[in-house]
């Protein structure tokens, strides 16, 4: 699965073999179009989504929210962030307590142009999430014009900001620079599970096992001011990156 972590820069085109292996299309205007999913992966995704709701159904769950961003009733939209390796639950976090305390038109998530990202945006999809396809190497100003579209309609953003080709655990410059654009909070968001298994996969991707307990953890927001300068929002993209990194506790 590769949701990703934008940045304003677009990449030069490729060759037309990089662009069969990447899964997307690029017109002669050097636009990126990435391919929709096609019926297989739709077909895949359904399962994928009826598997995950039968098993976020049987997990032991402690809610733990130290934002405070929903104690004043429905506060507005915001973007959310979690780990990459964290994505098998990350839709239970935002229906199973954002969506209920917090009353926006929806969510749009950030999901790579390549045709992996077409599987989880059909995920997203089954979920009733709107896919925003793009990624740091692939389509990232577009996905970013894409994202504050959605802003300005009031949903809430997700971003998994070490996404979707790692490194592991290191924020990427997109989240704070799409925060600033939007004026929307950056709310942390992870969970630790008492079973689980950890695939051997670049980001370590975190399967949970039925019956497991699962603390779902909300930290407190990050504000990136419109005049935040570049070193500004670097600090706080750091602060960002700890603060998940100590939320996750692996």
């Amino acid at each position: 699965m590769a949701v990703a972590s934008p940045k304003s820069e677009v990449q030069s085109p490729k060759s037309n073999s990089d662009k069969s292996r990447a899964g997307v299309q690029r017109p002669k205007s050097g636009i990126v179009v990435p391919n929709a999913p096609r019926w297989h992966q739709r077909l895949g995704a359904w399962l994928v989504f009826a598997l995950l709701r039968v098993v976020a159904a049987t997990l032991r769950y402690t809610w733990t929210d130290r934002s405070g961003y929903f104690d004043g009733g429905s506060p507005g939209p915001a973007l959310y962030c979690v780990w990459h390796n964290r994505l098998a639950l990350c839709m239970t976090a935002y229906f199973g307590y954002i969506k209920k305390r917090n009353r926006t038109p929806g969510l749009a998530a950030m999901v790579s142009a390549s045709r992996d990202g077409a599987f989880l945006a059909a995920i997203l999809e089954c979920f009733k999430a709107q896919p925003v396809r793009g990624s740091t190497s692939r389509r990232g100003r577009q996905a970013l014009l894409e994202l504050t579209t959605w802003a300005e309609r009031g949903y809430d953003l997700a971003i998994t900001p070490d996404g979707p080709r790692g490194p592991r655990y290191v924020v990427q410059d997109g989240v704070t620079s799409l925060a600033q654009l939007t004026g929307f909070p950056i709310v942390p968001v992870s969970y630790r599970l008492g079973w689980k298994i950890r695939a051997k996969s670049w980001d370590g991707f975190q399967v949970p096992l039925p019956f497991s307990r699962c603390e779902m953890i909300y930290e407190k927001p990050i504000r990136v001011p419109r005049e935040a300068s570049a070193a500004e929002r670097e600090s706080l993209r750091r602060q960002l990156e700890q603060v998940l990194k100590y939320i996750s506790d692996d």
